[in-house]
């Protein structure tokens, strides 16, 4: 049966040291939030060009819709892949692989000459968003549980700022390239490849600086006898035992709710402020940046909130906390689609973007604790989640009769989701047993302190 290395609580950290770089469990921490937040930023590069792409290859409102789907589509499956593999050959190896053949389409996309290979690389661009899924998976076996629920909201916030970055930073760099004398046909190509060069770094310091947990790295552990030696099926059977828990199948739904509707809004925000407000292409970025900005905090105080829920009501809190958020975010989403003017508009997206990122703090705050024996297969399949919510909002935008439309049924959709999280229950063994590692790890916290 594959699992989650044994991994002794008392080597894991309990306390989070922002400034240190000094353990294995945080350099793994700042390294995650860095590849991903890195991961992100290309991920979406390509959205707040769109209105200049658009005009490059005369695209129509269906073709966009087609790639904004295929820039999350392929994502699912890469999440759900990529979860068994962190199991198998351990978190520093599957990211700095992803990291290295993640690159290439993105140099692809810079040199598209028509839609069709636009669409390909936009694509196969999406693989990397399975970057998230080793972010959680590695702050997981590296922090115990009274802080694994800020550590991985911490890392993922940071990263996911990296979509807020990408909204207000590439048509700053496309505006300095145009100032440098370059067409503005070739300078959104030369602008898009900054990010695939900037991963090309994060993969040579991520196999340089980082080990999968706090003993070591998975391969060498197998060969001395500390670890079990899990064999080619260890992926394949933690895939399985995640999909046999119904626990993982309701954050899949909540997950799309929240981190579903985050990339979406990526997707549309600078379009949508261009249509319909008239915004121009600058202080449309800027008020789409504002969305992603709010993971550099929003995020991660919703895994401290939930551990500080945990600590009081323990496992079912943070079920209760992660409904209260969802439906916090689908109320805002309805006023968000409502606004009339930009200014009510930018009020009302910063409002529900609070609830949005907070809830999916919240979910992988509540990840780690699913199931201990299939940490990786938990973690991609609920991660793919995302996915699905943002795929679905896609489909959605290409039926709805305008944008705004779709935004006001997309709320309508998350404010019943939020029901998913009312449903995730734990049995009376599990909270006894978590609540007991949570009161050890505190119990270590108080004496090295």
């Amino acid at each position: 049966m594959a699992h989650q290395p044994n991994i002794q609580p008392h080597s894991k950290a309990t306390s989070i040291r922002l400034f240190s770089l000094a353990t294995p469990q945080m350099r793994a921490f700042h390294l995650a939030w860095l590849a991903f937040f890195v991961c992100f930023f290309a991920w979406f590069a390509c959205a707040p060009l769109m209105p200049v792409i658009k005009g490059e290859f005369g695209l129509t409102k269906d073709q966009i819709a087609n790639i904004n789907i295929a820039a999350v589509a392929v994502t699912i499956f890469a999440r759900l892949i990529i979860g068994p593999l962190c199991d198998r050959y351990g978190p520093r190896k599957a990211y700095t692989g992803l990291l290295l053949v993640g690159a290439l389409p993105v140099f692809g996309v810079a040199a598209a000459q028509s839609y069709e290979s636009f669409l390909f690389f936009r694509l196969a661009i999406g693989a990397i968003g399975a970057s998230f899924v080793i972010t959680q998976y590695h702050t997981s076996v590296m922090f115990a549980p009274n802080v694994v629920g800020t550590a991985n909201a911490t890392t993922a916030g940071w990263g996911n700022a990296g979509g807020g970055a990408t909204q207000t930073l590439m048509p700053l760099v496309l505006a300095a390239v145009i100032w440098l004398g370059v067409e503005q046909a070739m300078g959104w190509r030369i602008a898009l490849l900054t990010p695939g060069i900037l991963m090309l770094v994060c993969a040579w310091l991520y196999w340089r600086y980082t080990q999968d947990c706090p003993a070591g790295n998975y391969s060498a552990l197998r060969a001395t006898g500390l670890l079990p030696e899990t064999g080619k099926k260890a992926g394949w059977d933690s895939f399985k035992r995640a999909c046999g828990n119904y626990r993982v199948w309701l954050l899949f739904v909540t997950y799309g709710a929240c981190f579903g509707v985050e990339i979406f809004i990526h997707n549309i925000a600078a379009s949508y402020y261009v249509e319909r407000f008239d915004l121009s292409l600058k202080a449309a970025g800027l008020a789409a940046g504002s969305f992603g900005l709010l993971a550099l905090f929003a995020r991660a105080l919703g895994g401290y909130v939930s551990d500080r829920v945990a600590r009081r009501f323990g496992l079912d809190g943070r079920g209760l906390l992660l409904f209260a958020l969802i439906l916090g975010e689908g109320l805002g989403l309805l006023w968000f689609a409502k606004a009339g003017t930009a200014a009510f508009a930018i009020v009302a997206m910063i409002a529900f973007g609070l609830f949005t990122h907070m809830a999916c703090g919240a979910t992988y705050a509540l990840v780690p604790f699913v199931d201990r024996n299939a940490l990786g297969g938990v973690a991609g399949i609920i991660g793919a989640g995302g996915n699905v919510g943002a795929v679905a909002a896609g489909f959605l935008m290409k039926g709805a009769a305008s944008m705004q439309e779709c935004l006001f049924m997309l709320g309508v959709f998350v404010t019943v989701a939020s029901l998913c999280a009312i449903a995730v229950r734990f049995t009376a063994e599990q909270k006894a047993s978590e609540e007991a590692l949570y009161q050890q790890a505190l119990g270590e916290r108080a004496a090295a302190a």
